[in-house]
């Protein structure tokens, strides 16, 4: 039995339980933690996509040399037990969201993952159209989609191209700074657009490869918004209207701007781009589903979470090298940390933590409808009808 038809199972038998029982049931025999029978289904039927799932931080746990790295460079280190984690999380796609600053660089990036992936074809899938998503949907593989937060590695349109036949199925065209793209939200001054930014933009869109704004400056966001011909994606931003002056996080101007296009947007959690302090929780979340729902329709909001499969954040301070503290005007992202110096948000910090936000949306009053489109559907349909 697989793992969604067994999930499937489990919470349709729930139903002819004795009343005394109902309620909160582990997810299997071992697992300690519980939830509802709503929640576990809802998670079995969604195509639950997080458009932004590091897969692992290398630096999180003083590992000498990471996991992360071994993994890629030795694919026979990745064991069954490590992929456990991966395949009873919930999540059935993975947008892994690396930064491309060369086009060596995102080569390299490329050849690290399609050789993984290759390695662990029992396991993974690598998503490169509608059909992928659906075999990823319908089998014990996680999908896996080659994304960049970034779109430097693009010396010219051919490049989109290259990078498209090597797997890459989005990038960002922004990081925080410029590029001869456009402007990332952390540079001093946003000029909008460039003239190659429109043609690469309009490049991507051709070969299908998603056009993302997520870490775009405001005006950088509008133009491209504007100069789209097809649906533009913000894979993890959350909604200013919530957290008045972040400027990481999107206004309604752009919201709408996205929805009418087609778009949609993943809610991230990283806690300062969910609240102005904490403390930050699940419902804290849940809010800026909501906020979307409202403003734009339910259709448009999904998963962007920024963690690795284990609920981590990027650290504060990774051991041997920089924090991202030290960028130029990171105080735009009005920053605060656990105290152990990480920025996720408690209740989610862990792998199966899908399970908790499709809690939140119950405890929110979502229908299940609507929350398996936040779950997943959302993100299906946009990179389907971009890909088909």
């Amino acid at each position: 039995m697989d793992r969604r038809t067994a999930l499937k199972a489990m919470a349709a038998s729930t139903f002819a339980a004795p009343a005394v029982l109902r309620g909160r049931y582990s997810l299997h025999a071992q697992s300690r933690d519980e939830y509802s029978a709503r929640a576990i289904r809802l998670v079995s039927e969604s195509p639950v996509i997080d458009m932004l799932c590091q897969f692992r931080f290398p630096d999180l746990r003083g590992e000498r040399p990471p996991l992360a790295t071994r993994w890629l460079r030795d694919p026979t280190s990745f064991t069954e037990e490590h992929f456990r984690k991966y395949k009873e999380s919930g999540v059935n796609v993975i947008a892994l969201g690396r930064g491309a600053n060369s086009y060596e660089g995102a080569l390299r990036f490329c050849a690290e993952w399609n050789g993984f992936i290759a390695s662990h074809s029992d396991w993974f899938v690598r998503i490169d159209d509608p059909r992928d998503l659906a075999a990823a949907m319908s089998s014990e593989k996680v999908g896996v989609m080659i994304t960049t937060q970034n779109a430097e590695h693009f010396r010219g349109v051919n490049d989109v191209e290259t990078m498209h036949g090597l797997g890459q199925r989005l990038a960002q065209l922004t990081y925080n700074f410029q590029n001869r793209l456009g402007a990332g939200f952390l540079e001093h001054n946003d000029g909008g657009l460039s003239v190659f930014g429109h043609q690469i933009m309009e490049r991507m869109q051709d070969v299908g490869i998603v056009v993302d704004v997520a870490h775009c400056g405001d005006r950088t966001t509008l133009d491209a918004l504007d100069a789209a011909t097809k649906s533009v994606v913000f894979s993890h931003a959350s909604c200013r209207a919530l957290i008045p002056g972040h400027l990481r996080c999107k206004t309604d101007e752009m919201i709408r701007a996205l929805a009418e296009g087609g778009g949609v947007m993943g809610i991230p959690f990283i806690r300062f781009m969910i609240k102005g302090g904490p403390p930050v929780s699940v419902d804290d979340v849940v809010d800026h589903f909501e906020h979307v729902a409202r403003t734009v329709g339910v259709e448009h909001v999904g998963i962007g979470s920024d963690l690795d499969i284990d609920g981590f954040g990027s650290p504060r301070q990774p051991p041997g090298g920089p924090g991202p503290e030290g960028q130029p005007n990171f105080e735009r992202y009005q920053p605060f940390f656990t105290d152990e110096g990480y920025v996720h948000i408690e209740g989610l910090n862990h792998p199966k933590r899908v399970f908790d936000l499709a809690e939140g949306f119950i405890r929110r009053g979502f229908n299940d409808d609507e929350i398996r489109l936040m779950l997943g559907g959302n993100f299906a349909r946009v990179l389907s009808e971009l890909w088909s």
